[in-house]
């Protein structure tokens, strides 16, 4: 058995104005119908049009990158609050457990991980 990837799917509360917010992070659009498939680097996830309140804000992502720096420099530029009314995005510390992760939700609630790798950690 072969298997190349996994995509969880993600709520939209306004299906529209979460495509755009991905879109402005820069994942790249893939599919837009009746779900939306999103990539980023090797990673994707399933866009869907259906909402639940208590499954969007218990929903967690977690975004492994290189240089979380550069990420914060493009987070803090989108001005996310003003433009996708969301909580305003935490700046990049080093957590308890060691990675340094920036903090930011969507327009449906669901917290987004924006982790740093760690070098000579094969885990990361």
């Amino acid at each position: 058995m072969t298997t190349d990837s996994l995509r969880p799917f993600l709520p939209a509360k306004d299906f529209a104005v979460s495509k755009s917010f991905y879109e402005a992070l820069g994942f790249t659009k893939l599919l837009d119908g009746d779900v939306a498939i999103f990539e980023i680097g090797t990673g994707a996830f399933l866009l869907q049009d259906y909402y639940r309140k208590e499954w969007a804000e218990n929903c967690m992502m977690q975004l492994m990158v290189d240089d979380l720096d550069a990420w914060w420099v493009r987070i803090a530029a989108l001005d996310l609050p003003a433009k996708f009314a969301v909580q305003a995005p935490r700046p990049p510390a080093v957590q308890p457990w060691g990675l340094r992760v920036a903090y930011l939700f969507d327009p449906s609630g669901v917290l987004w991980h924006i982790a740093e790798r760690r070098p000579d950690v094969p885990w990361d």
